[in-house]
């Protein structure tokens, strides 16, 4: 007797639902948050057990990990693809739960890739580094502006940044102001540096980023940030679907030679986007084959739809390197 488990995952608890290859459920219960307990409810059908269902929430990772290691087979669910099936189902946690087991029993539950647990946390950590660099470039901005309302006078970002940096003649509480931005600024940058370096330190230098290295544009960082959040390039069928996971592609939706709506633009991996749109500024300012292609199509549209064509282009070529492991060659992703 085969048996196929589905889970919906809570902050603090999770329903666990187990039904037969009859779709008969022969087990029902929420648990709390503990691993031992959901092992305990689980032990009677790991033998039979096809697989574990579960919705890939902001908490997963503790839940994945802890059965992946006690010999589970987990198929972690893209939640956005699960609604395509909502005419199943009715509403509620437990029948969430039989859902996905249901969907799983049936071979139509749209899978989700489970990066290997020592990968993640450094991209996890690159995601932080992200965070971090927005948050002080917020804080220079403000200390610009501060500066610039206050006196008239523009410092550009570079001299901000130096450790020197004096600020004009400003009233006591202002300048306090300005103080404290520049040292939240400081403070930032420092983390930013020493995380910047544990990812070096942690991270092999695959023949894969290796080549991310070949591309103009794609530095130290973005090719680790686009290594680690790709995975592995198998996953992806073609360079189109890469180009459409990393938020390349226009999200329009068409029938018939009409467009009928707009499709999800927040599907797919936000890091990425971010990583190709700023390697196609980089080379659109460094390589000149991307310069011409980004004029001939600024000439036709605008500035910003050129840029995200530039980044199609490299997230497409990234695709055909990765999978062939060869070197970037502008001529061959930029003809004429």
């Amino acid at each position: 007797m085969s048996h196929y488990c589905g889970i919906d995952l809570h902050s603090n608890n999770h329903v666990v639902v187990v039904i037969d290859e009859e779709g008969k459920r022969v087990f029902d219960k929420r648990i709390n948050n503990d691993l031992s307990l959901t092992l305990k409810a689980l032990s009677p059908y790991q033998e039979s057990l096809q697989g574990i269902a579960v919705e890939s929430t902001f908490n997963w990772y503790w839940l994945v990990d802890g059965l992946q290691e006690h010999g589970y087979d987990l198929r972690l669910v893209n939640t956005a693809a699960v609604k395509q099936y909502d005419g199943l189902k009715f509403s509620g946690d437990h029948h969430e739960a039989f859902h996905l087991a249901h969907l799983m029993r049936l071979g139509i539950l749209p899978t989700g890739y489970i990066y290997p647990k020592e990968q993640r946390a450094i991209r996890d950590l690159l995601r932080r580094r992200l965070s971090l660099v927005r948050t002080a470039s917020t804080q220079l901005i403000s200390v610009q502006s501060q500066i610039w309302r206050s006196t008239g006078t523009r410092f550009s970002s570079a001299e901000l940044r130096k450790p020197d940096f004096v600020p004009p003649h400003l009233d006591n509480y202002t300048l306090q102001a300005v103080h404290a931005g520049l040292v939240v600024y400081q403070t930032l940058q420092r983390e930013i540096d020493a995380l910047e370096i544990s990812a070096h330190q942690a991270v092999k230098l695959t023949d894969a980023f290796k080549i991310l290295q070949t591309v103009t544009g794609i530095g130290k960082i973005l090719g680790l940030t686009i290594m680690l959040e790709t995975g592995t390039i198998e996953r992806f069928a073609g360079p189109g679907n890469f180009a459409s996971y990393c938020r390349c592609v226009d999200s329009t939706r068409t029938s018939n030679g009409k467009k009928k709506g707009e499709g999800n633009a927040k599907a797919g991996n936000k890091y990425l986007s971010w990583a190709f749109s700023e390697a196609a500024h980089f080379a659109v300012r460094f390589e000149p084959l991307a310069q011409r292609f980004y004029k001939r199509k600024k000439a036709r549209t605008n500035g910003i739809i050129a840029i995200r064509a530039v980044a199609r282009k490299l997230a497409r070529a990234t695709w055909m390197m990765l999978k062939h492991q060869i070197p970037y060659d502008a001529k061959r992703m930029l003809p004429g």
